[in-house]
């Protein structure tokens, strides 16, 4: 039973308790294993207690944790420019989540309106789009429950679909006060629906045409997820913003905004802050997950494991009808059903000892760490094919 009598009820937590982890797998306090196939939800990238992270926390948690950015953070400044020279971008701001990641950007924007002379901005977001929960994060996401109750939203916020430009183009000319399009690569929450690359070449000259910076939230699918350390990388554009965070500590909280070009000249002194972003404790840790992802090849990891996955899992529900369709890259996977199939989630808990994520009500999302060795992924597919089987079995 579930004892959260002391907790505010903001979620529907499973009755399960986790009290130790090693790599890709979860122990719970009955001293059952569970194969992890969402990270934390693309968090822990690396596995659970990962031996070097663990010691870069607890090597700098006696050394120094926080001093506030009052001072000079050496941690923080090498890690910025890591982040910049693997995305090409110019400067780095550190908060501690990815809905205030995605808060700086919005922020971004509005002075970026200032700058031309528009006095009610207005950013260009997307249907299914999931940004976060704080108030202007949350206006920019398309989630109706996740949002009601909290009206009225934050306003200045245009909804578009994916992978369509000609709406785009249409709305360009009859609106001269858009000043940005936010918008994920592939939308995790969204149900893992990917954004095609002729589209995104065609928004990044729209941006280009119209002067609105082009902000790319990669909070799921940057660092090396994808199969690449960034989305945009397949995509063969460069935007303007990009947001992270999940991945980046490996568990621990940390966020960012990174920005190039016009948009690197908008935050000066005191127009934004974080308490706690970037404190040596959260940004040595960044450092190490970044250091592992490049020695241990991570990123190539991710593209063909992830690829593997996909194809297995076609091959074996090619002619199932209860499927609408298989979609990812890299190590981010949904695959769609006809019907709502968040049962998926027990029947993988309670057969098949392996942890399950639902997005969208219809798409199982498998986020699965990057580290998993290969005796680990053919364990991963056949637990899923035998969960989902259970599914479709199911009356």
């Amino acid at each position: 039973m579930i004892n959260d009598s002391f907790l505010m009820p903001v979620y529907k937590r499973l009755a399960i308790n986790f009290e130790e982890g090693a790599g890709c797998w979860l122990l719970d306090n009955n001293g059952d294993n569970y194969l992890d196939a969402i990270s934390g939800i693309g968090v822990t990238n690396l596995g659970h207690a990962h031996p070097i992270i663990s010691k870069t926390i607890s090597k700098q948690a006696q050394k120094l944790i926080h001093t506030s950015n009052l001072f000079e953070i050496k941690t923080q400044e090498r890690l910025g420019k890591k982040l910049c020279e693997l995305s090409g971008m110019q400067s780095a701001f550190f908060c501690n989540s990815g809905a205030e990641a995605n808060e700086a950007a919005i922020k971004l924007a509005r002075l970026h309106a200032k700058k031309r002379g528009i006095e009610s901005p207005k950013i260009i977001v997307m249907e299914n789009a999931f940004h976060g929960r704080t108030l202007a994060a949350l206006s920019a996401t398309d989630n109706f429950q996740a949002q009601s109750g909290f009206e009225p939203l934050f306003p200045g916020f245009i909804r578009m679909p994916i992978n369509d430009i000609n709406p785009l183009i249409k709305i360009a000319q009859q609106e001269s006060d858009i000043v940005a399009v936010l918008i994920e690569p592939i939308q995790g929450e969204g149900g893992v629906r990917v954004v095609q690359k002729e589209y995104m070449q065609q928004l990044r000259k729209l941006c280009d045409q119209h002067q609105w910076l082009l902000m790319l939230d990669e909070i799921q699918t940057g660092l090396g997820r994808t199969g690449s350390w960034f989305a945009f990388e397949q995509l063969k554009i460069q935007p303007d913003v990009i947001t992270l965070a999940k991945a980046l500590g490996n568990g621990l909280p940390i966020g960012a905004c990174l920005v190039t070009g016009k948009a690197s000249k908008y935050f000066g002194v005191g127009k934004h802050g974080s308490t706690f972003g970037g404190n040596p404790l959260a940004c040595q840790t960044a450092l190490s997950v970044l250091q592992i992802i490049e020695t241990e090849n991570l990123v190539l990891r991710a593209r063909e494991t992830g690829c593997m996955i996909l194809n297995r899992l076609k091959s074996v529900f090619t002619h199932e009808p209860g499927i609408k369709e298989f979609r990812g890259q890299g190590m981010m996977i949904g695959i769609e059903f006809f019907r709502d199939c968040q049962s998926l989630v027990k029947y993988g808990l309670k057969y098949e000892k392996i942890l399950l994520n639902v997005s969208r009500t219809n798409t199982l999302r498998l986020l699965p760490p990057l580290i998993m060795t290969d005796d680990e992924i053919k364990e991963l597919i056949t637990r899923v094919i035998r969960t989902i089987q259970y599914f479709l079995d199911e009356k």
